[in-house]
């Protein structure tokens, strides 16, 4: 089987573990439960959830408390990606080849959806709670759930999107320090999340995952940089979502800095260091092979979406 083969199993897999924590469209907040479902069920790489499995795999994680978790990350990442788009932030009408979620159910309920999928992610990750048995369990389950509310708070996304939001309204000067600053906590804590969730739940000790920390750090500072690549040199129809948004929202960007001839320079190191830690790790003993892992994080330096 192919790796794009391999990889659309997952994909579908991960869809179907997703739609089984999502609520059920009734009541008087049917509205904004509509919305929710809108804006997680929209498609996408589902590379977060990906991650998270494919770390709990190389762990030797087995049972299916790893689930809530998927759904719980890809939910609070779709929640970013509502309030992203919204007139206040990035003013977007396209995502993934649709109308983002303010433009159908307005910006009002878009603001609600997004802070209802943010607290349903908590409800759904607490579900690991019924699924273990001892104190190790237990532990496990309250290092994740440490993990993912840190990740996603303002020491992590949240954060690095308040450092974004000065820095265009030039209340902060951007330097590349700040920037690394915005990749690291905008886009690489919720990798860090996923990749160190999976490493917990099957039994990780400190020291792998503090080396999962590491390689999500490299995958997402890489997938960000390739992320404004894309936005000067795609086009809307592979994309899926407004190109050139950056330099219409007078946005800096590592490419701005850097150009585009370093940027990618920058993107294929920090995958082959994040890729070497992954090819140590899988030669440890009691890990196990994952040769899908190394061909995700790969496939993300060339990814042209």
């Amino acid at each position: 089987m192919s790796f794009k083969e391999e990889l659309q199993n997952r994909v579908n897999h991960i869809e179907e573990v997703i739609s089984a924590f999502l609520p059920e469209e009734t009541g008087y907040q049917k509205t904004v439960l509509e919305a929710m479902n809108y804006s997680v069920m929209a498609g996408g790489k589902r590379l977060r959830p990906m991650l998270m499995e494919e770390c709990f795999k190389l762990f030797g994680g087995q049972g299916e408390i790893i689930k809530p978790f998927m759904a719980a990350l890809e939910m609070i990442h779709n929640y970013s990606l509502v309030h992203d788009d919204l007139p206040a932030m990035d003013n977007d009408e396209y995502r993934r080849g649709r109308k983002t979620t303010w433009t159908v159910y307005g910006d009002g309920m878009a603001v609600l959806a997004g802070d209802g999928l943010l607290n349903l992610a908590y409800e759904t990750a607490a579900k690991g709670f019924d699924m273990v048995k001892d104190a190790d369990g237990y532990r496990r389950m309250a290092g994740a759930m440490q993990i993912l509310g840190r990740k996603a708070g303002v020491y992590g996304m949240i954060g690095g999107q308040t450092a974004d939001i000065e820095a265009e309204d030039g209340k902060s000067l951007l330097t590349e320090e700040v920037l690394l600053f915005i990749h690291e906590n905008k886009t690489a804590a919720l990798i860090q999340a996923a990749m160190m969730i999976g490493a917990i739940l099957a039994g990780a000790g400190e020291e792998d995952v503090a080396l999962m920390e590491r390689v999500a750090y490299n995958i997402g500072i890489a997938f960000q940089i390739q992320d404004d690549i894309l936005d000067v040199t795609s086009t809307t129809e592979v994309l899926g979502k407004p190109v050139g948004s950056d330099e219409k929202n007078h946005k800096l960007t590592y490419v701005t800095l850097k150009g585009l001839d370093a940027s990618r320079c920058e993107v294929e190191r920090l995958s082959k260091e994040a890729m070497k830690i992954l090819a140590d790790l899988q030669r440890k003993e009691g890990n196990i092979a994952n040769a899908f892992l190394i061909e995700l994080v790969e496939s993300l330096i060339t990814r042209e979406k």
